[in-house]
């Protein structure tokens, strides 16, 4: 499912990747970012009881913010994510049998993917987008080189090492979205303070969009 059909809510393509948080702070971290602008969602499964986090997030926001897992491995992982309610699997890596069975549960599969041929495989096996990671890696001359190759209707996203000022260049890039994580949440972080990084990304995304489309 495209990330854009989700009530409409999610078009500034922002993924909060909130690694490590905790049921118990899962509501109230989720309704700063939704009140900030940020309305996609990833727990990783590497996080403390993160199926939790994902249902109860699912059960407040899910009308109004498209919520996923991160770090999905396995295609028993993409199973109880979907038992969740959840829409979104996020990936470290390309694993087509997690691809597939997250297209036959009816969840978007972002895996992430660095080469050539692990785009066009990704994209082969049926994923709705490209997750580039870790991006700083990559950089931005190697996502130039890799978006001029793939099917212009790609969705890409950059992920670790890329913040709010490199918004511009990679938007300019082609670039479709971004995944940010310790940049924006760690564990420990007050809600006060996940609002104003999110805050941040916000207004940087929003001035990188009117800089391209002016």
């Amino acid at each position: 499912m495209p990330a854009e059909t989700v009530n409409n809510v999610t078009k500034r393509q922002i993924i909060a990747i909130l690694r490590g948080i905790r049921p118990d702070e899962a509501l109230a971290v989720g309704e700063c970012l939704l009140e900030a602008g940020i309305s996609q969602l990833e727990v990783p499964l590497n996080s403390p009881e993160p199926l939790a986090s994902i249902r109860s997030l699912v059960d407040h926001f899910g009308q109004r913010a498209l919520i996923g897992a991160g770090t999905v491995l396995d295609t028993k992982q993409v199973e109880r994510v979907a038992d969740t309610g959840a829409k979104l699997v996020v990936s470290p890596n390309f694993n087509p049998a997690v691809i597939r069975r997250s297209q036959q549960l009816g969840l978007s599969s972002l895996p992430g993917v660095m080469t050539p041929t692990e785009c066009f495989a990704a994209l082969d096996a049926g994923a709705n987008g490209l997750k580039f990671f870790p991006a700083l890696k990559l950089g931005l001359d190697g996502f130039q080189a890799l978006q001029a190759v793939l099917p212009a209707d790609t969705r890409t996203y950059a992920v670790g090492g890329v913040g709010a000022a490199d918004f511009s260049r990679w938007l300019s890039a082609g670039i479709t979205g971004f995944g940010i994580g310790s940049a924006l949440y760690q564990p420990g972080y007050s809600t006060l303070e996940v609002g104003a990084k999110a805050k941040t990304l916000v207004e940087a995304w929003n001035m990188a969009s009117w800089r391209l489309n002016e």
